[in-house]
């Protein structure tokens, strides 16, 4: 069986040792500073648990398809921190603030077509079904970032089109992860399709947490500054929560605080207070831990009709324990 501390040990030398073209600099530099800035890998690695299911040892034919989803992934954090102007990722500064933004959307354009270049490398009598799947996936992640880019322009957002909305731009790849990782080691489509369901539930639940973090978490241990969602209005959950629970004058105490200026620290500040203190008094906090826990339980429950040996369902109680427990 394929242990977890075999896949943590796969996905450290998988990533320790992946190259990339050396020139030109400007183009790659910018590629491998946003690969050697980390990260959980929880893609990849949930894409090696769903292959160990089935399979006893870990080859090439399912670490470069892990690969892939990882680089596709960072080609989205690229151009997403352009388009939220985010100063921050990881702990550091993030590319398009260390280079421009000139370089950091070429960078990210050639990081999408390496993604595709390991993709391809999955055993061919996989291989077009996992492009299709890897291919329908990145074009949902685009959908959802769309939908939350005009979202912003919204005063306010119904909670379907909320969830809609991150099951697209964030659920979809994780569920992508399972699925790919099962349908490269042979389950059988019933199977690829729980694992996808769990996946996608982890993943609802996930960017839940994000949320979450982005207004209560420890900058530093977040990795980044908190209240951002709040300074750029942005309607995730807690946002939309609040108005769909909010009094005819507490909804316009938001609207009023989205209106607030951030030209300094100190309107910075006073805006991510006011909007945290609206979140208090109707109780978000607590609610939207709820809402994970939901979640993680329906998740759980696609794992149980998978009918695996304990010691194998256990590694995907353990992952998804990890995900929702992780703090950056």
């Amino acid at each position: 069986m394929i242990t977890e501390v075999k896949i943590e040990t796969a996905i450290k030398e998988l990533f320790g040792g992946l190259r990339f073209t050396a020139e030109p600099a400007g183009l790659y530099d910018p590629l491998r500073y946003m690969m050697d800035i980390g990260g959980k890998r929880i893609r990849p690695r949930l894409c090696l648990t769903a292959y160990a299911l089935y399979k006893d040892s870990l080859s090439e034919e399912i670490l470069f398809p892990a690969a892939a989803i990882e680089v596709f992934h960072s080609f989205t954090l690229i151009h997403d921190d352009i388009m939220d102007k985010a100063d921050v990722r990881r702990g550091v500064p993030t590319v398009y603030r260390k280079w421009n933004d000139n370089t950091a959307i070429l960078s990210g354009d050639v990081m999408s077509i390496e993604s595709y270049k390991l993709l391809a490398k999955a055993p061919a009598s996989v291989l077009p079904k996992a492009l299709e799947l890897f291919s329908t996936t990145a074009a949902e992640v685009c959908e959802g970032q769309q939908y939350d880019m005009d979202f912003e322009n919204e005063e306010n957002v119904p909670m379907e089109d909320y969830l809609k909305m991150i099951g697209l731009k964030t659920a979809v790849l994780i569920a992508c992860s399972a699925k790919l990782g099962a349908l490269i080691a042979g389950a059988s489509e019933a199977e690829c399709n729980l694992l996808y369901q769990y996946g996608y539930d982890l993943g609802l639940a996930f960017q839940i947490a994000d949320d979450w973090l982005d207004t209560y978490a420890d900058p530093k241990v977040f990795g980044k500054a908190i209240g951002g969602d709040i300074l750029n209005n942005k309607k995730n959950w807690l946002m939309t929560r609040a108005f769909e629970k909010a009094s005819a004058q507490t909804r316009q105490e938001l609207l009023s605080a989205m209106s607030m200026p951030i030209e300094t620290d100190e309107q910075k500040a006073a805006k991510i207070k006011t909007v945290k203190d609206i979140y208090a008094e109707l109780g978000l906090e607590e609610e939207a831990k709820q809402e994970i826990k939901r979640l993680h339980t329906q998740a759980m429950a696609h794992i149980d009709a998978l009918n695996l040996t304990e010691e194998k369902a256990k590694t995907l109680r353990n992952y998804a324990t990890t995900l929702l427990g992780r703090n950056k």
